[in-house]
């Protein structure tokens, strides 16, 4: 017991040489048992997890509105990030157009800013020339009856042939800003009422304007008159490359 209590006191060469074997076997082990290593190193007993990224404004503004199933995130983030370098708009609305979607599914979103809250989803028609089902190519051509991508404000309404209209003044210069010298307005049209995807197997087209359900066309129009920010969207890396607003190179 005294070799166990450190009592004891070696005093001759193989006394200190049985006490220091005894010491390596009894308490080098318990050591490697705590440290869980054989060579001394302490070894790592636990390890917390990284902390996640923190969620941005536009990621916790796409969770609160519910818009997973609704909305691709990519186009959700540009139109935010977009939104909000628009000074010139006058009201926190902002209306999405994701033609990264078919026209046999909701794809315009109507989203109050300032409250954080969804207004309208609706089917939305592209130009004729723009695709079949879905919108693929786009121009700011006159004539060329293909809807425009981009950022946009909205302005009056008026009385017209498709009856109550809204202008829209394109922000982006080669992309759409030929806007009012095309005519590309927002209305309401019997094409784009939802019964005609059952007969046609997808919604009607217009002639470049993003053209809505007529039950509809008034309280979506009502909404966003005024100065509020339109973005349409489609997954076309070449606009990125142009874009005067989301491109972070400057542009002549």
């Amino acid at each position: 017991m005294d070799y166990l209590c450190g009592n004891f006191q070696p005093k001759t060469s193989m006394q200190r040489l049985l006490y220091s074997l005894l010491l390596s076997v009894l308490i080098i082990p318990g050591l490697c048992l705590l440290t869980g290593s054989s060579t001394g190193e302490p070894a790592v007993t636990s390890t917390q997890p990284e902390n996640p990224a923190p969620t941005t404004a536009y990621e916790q503004l796409y969770d609160t509105l519910q818009l997973d199933s609704l909305v691709s995130r990519e186009a959700f983030r540009q139109a935010v990030e977009g939104f909000y370098k628009i000074e010139s708009r006058k009201r926190d609305v902002l209306t999405l157009i994701d033609f990264s979607k078919p026209s046999t599914e909701k794809r315009l979103f109507v989203i109050d800013m300032q409250k954080r809250k969804l207004l309208f989803s609706s089917v939305v028609s592209h130009g004729k020339n723009s695709g079949e089902n879905y919108a693929t190519s786009f121009s700011n051509e006159n004539g060329s009856h293909k809807s425009s991508l981009g950022f946009y404000l909205t302005g009056n309404t008026y009385q017209g042939r498709n009856g109550y209209s809204l202008i829209l003044d394109g922000l982006e210069k080669g992309i759409n800003d030929r806007a009012r010298e095309r005519a590309i307005v927002m209305h309401g049209a019997a094409y784009s009422n939802p019964s005609v995807i059952r007969s046609c197997g997808r919604l009607g087209r217009s002639f470049g304007c993003p053209a809505v359900p007529q039950a509809l066309s008034r309280p979506i129009i009502d909404a966003i008159k005024g100065g509020s920010v339109i973005y349409i969207y489609a997954p076309k890396p070449e606009y990125l490359v142009r874009s005067t607003i989301l491109s972070p190179e400057p542009h002549a």
